[in-house]
Order: structure tokens, then sequence, then C-alpha cells
């Protein structure tokens, strides 16, 4: 029976720590690149994998704007 208990807590407290993304967010930072503006968003400095560009040049595909921002993250991750 106390196996059961310690299972249940154990999943209980495991739902509480939330590893959605949103809880984690930063305010958006603005980073020049050669093709203009992108706007990141990034989150956690221990989780730089989930930085992304939020707005971007037209002429940049989604990939490179979110390279720009991962690179933006870790750089400030290293500060």
């Amino acid at each position: 029976m106390s196996k059961v208990i310690f299972a249940v807590a154990c999943i209980g407290l495991m739902s509480a720590c939330s590893m959605d993304p949103a809880n984690w967010e930063t305010a958006p930072v603005t980073v020049q690149s050669p093709q203009g503006e992108v706007v990141c968003q990034l989150y956690s400095k221990e989780i730089t994998t989930w930085d992304r560009a939020i707005s971007r040049p037209d002429t940049m595909s989604v990939a490179q704007g979110d390279a720009i921002c991962r690179a933006e993250g870790v750089r400030e991750k290293n500060i």
C-alpha cells in the first residue's frame, strides 16, 4: 500500500512541474542580422533549444530566424 501512495505522490509532484515553454518566456529580444531585425522569444537560460524567432524579415527562412535566436540565447547564457 505504501508503494502505491508513494507512486501517486510522485506522479502528482511531476505533474505540478510544467514543461510548457510559455511558463519560461522572457521579454522578447531584438537581434540585428545582415538581413534585418529578428525578434526572438527567449526562454530560460538553461533551455536555449526552445528559443525561436517570433518576427523576421520576409527574406529569411524560419530555420534561419530560429538559429539566430538560439545563438542569442546561448550568447546571453554565457554572459
